[in-house]
């Protein structure tokens, strides 16, 4: 097999040939079809995500087709087209674990940072934690679900029900959820980075009744936002926006500090959380959901090869949607 490997921060990822993985009991191997690239990728390459597996092959967006099975797998077949997310194992009997949050657990293990991920031509993954795609037919396509997408939908879950929903930092995850929200019949306010004309009109043709700069004050109050962008000092410009009673959810793995604010900013019983991981059952809710929303991915598609070229570029905002690597 082929990979492009993180050694060190500060290191392009090298190109390595391996021996093709052995999948053990309870395990599946993939050839992989397609890897979205993600920001969190990014944090652990700048070393803002601490004790990564080293070296590690990156990459938690994944949809390949199994190649092999271990020892008493029965949950997938040869042949079978599967997605893989950042989660990838828990150890099902910590109190998070027992309680039903097993994105909490203490002893998990995620795609392409504390166990080797997508990008490459093979992967291995915990068959219980491998989501059935037959009903997917584009790989590239359907690779950014697996983490802009489930990711997106635990944020819009935790941001609750209201009607105007504000997003901060329109990328991948944005640009899948405005179609699901559009889908339930919400609305959607986009923030984008100043000068990012480019962003605000993708928005904009996705649905969003509104865009603009990430210091303008929308039309409307919000009853929520979501912060995507990995920039601290969204929370509170995005509690500013939001109404007496809304919610501001915080959907990134890292985020630069949180000013401080005066405490009027958070009065009248708004709220901050956070998102952390996802579970199997956020996968499953959302596999299902997004073909009846009619979710379409913008994607740009580089070859495995050029994986850093499509690390520079997402961290330069030179395209909309996702960049998906394919073997």
């Amino acid at each position: 097999m082929k990979a492009m490997v993180f050694h060190a921060v500060g290191r392009p990822l090298e190109l390595e040939e391996r021996p093709d993985p052995i999948p053990e009991s309870g395990q599946i191997r993939i050839r992989v079809e397609a890897c979205a690239v993600c920001r969190t990728d990014l944090h652990i390459i700048d070393g803002e995500l601490p004790f990564p597996k080293v070296p590690i092959v990156l990459g938690h967006q994944i949809i390949g087709i199994v190649d092999a099975v271990g020892p008493g797998t029965t949950d997938h077949r040869v042949g079978d087209r599967v997605g893989v997310p950042w989660l990838g194992h828990v150890c099902g009997h910590c109190p998070y674990c027992a309680s039903g949050r097993e994105n909490l657990c203490d002893f998990p293990l995620f795609t392409g940072y504390t166990r080797d991920g997508g990008f490459a031509t093979h992967t291995i993954a915990d068959a219980d934690f491998a989501f059935p795609m037959a009903n997917f037919d584009d790989p590239v396509a359907a690779a950014p679900l697996m983490c802009a997408g489930l990711i997106g939908w635990r944020s819009l879950r935790l941001a609750g029900e209201g009607e105007r929903i504000g997003i901060y930092g329109f990328g991948a995850a944005a640009h899948i959820i405005t179609q699901v929200c559009r889908w339930q019949g919400r609305e959607v306010y986009a923030f984008t980075r100043s000068g990012d004309e480019a962003a605000q009109r993708f928005a904009l043709s996705l649905g969003a009744r509104w865009s603009g700069t990430s210091d303008a004050t929308p039309p409307d109050p919000l009853d929520a936002a979501i912060i995507f962008a990995p920039v601290g000092s969204l929370v509170p410009a995005a509690l500013k926006t939001v109404r007496k009673g809304g919610r501001v959810v915080c959907g990134g793995i890292h985020m630069s500090d949180i000013p401080s604010f005066p405490y009027y900013t958070l009065w009248e019983e708004r709220e901050i959380r956070s998102v952390a991981n996802l579970t199997r059952q956020d996968g499953r809710e959302f596999v299902a959901i997004a073909p009846k929303a009619g979710v379409k991915t913008t994607t740009t598609i580089y070859p495995l090869t050029a994986a850093n070229e499509a690390l520079a570029d997402l961290r330069a905002g030179r395209f909309s949607g996702a960049a998906v690597l394919v073997p």
